[in-house]
Order: C-alpha cells, then sequence, then structure tokens
C-alpha cells in the first residue's frame, strides 16, 4: 500500500492505476456520480485506505477508501468525512467501512 503526503497525490496516483469511478456516500449504498450506479455493502470490497488529517482544521479530517466492485466492473474511490461531520449511514454500511 502506498504512502501518500496528502488527498490529491493520492487520487492523481489512484487514478492513473484505474480507479476511475467516483463513489458517493448513501446511507446504505455507494453510488457513481456519473452514472448513478449503486452498490450495497456485499457487492464491493475496499482494497485499502488513508487518513488525512488537516493541519491547520481538524474538521478538514478525511478517508480514502480505494474500493472495487465484486463483479470486477468498477474501480473507484469514496472520500469520507469522519469525526463530528461524518454521514449517517446505515449499520451494514458502518461495518463495511470500519477501519481497524
Amino acid at each position: 500500500m502506498a504512502d501518500y503526503d496528502n488527498l490529491v497525490e493520492a487520487l492523481a496516483d489512484l487514478k492513473s492505476k484505474g480507479f476511475t469511478t467516483d463513489f458517493n456516500l448513501l446511507f446504505d449504498n455507494i453510488q457513481c456520480s456519473k452514472t448513478g450506479s449503486s452498490l450495497s455493502p456485499s457487492q464491493f470490497e475496499i482494497l485499502e485506505h488513508h487518513r488525512f488529517e488537516a493541519n491547520t482544521n481538524p474538521d478538514d479530517s478525511s478517508v480514502l477508501y480505494v474500493i472495487a466492485s465484486l463483479d470486477g466492473k468498477m474501480k473507484g474511490v469514496l472520500i469520507s468525512a469522519y469525526g463530528a461531520y461524518g454521514e449517517a449511514i446505515s449499520d451494514e454500511m458502518i461495518q463495511k467501512l470500519k477501519v481497524h
């Protein structure tokens, strides 16, 4: 797993490796912002994750998830805020995104 200094660097590198789908986190699935296609937690795996914490504002902290659909048709990234501004999501999605 690569070690990135910032979110912009990570996104550029992952895009060059074919992770081109931008996912949005919804309550109980993730959705491709361009096509509207969605994946439930049982339809994707998280290949890696990266945490980024802002030096000046802790509220700008985020987690970058590198995701692939189990059918191999979609590879992309999901950026999620954590802390006070984290999204409201289902228990199943919480378990899927839980970072150990």
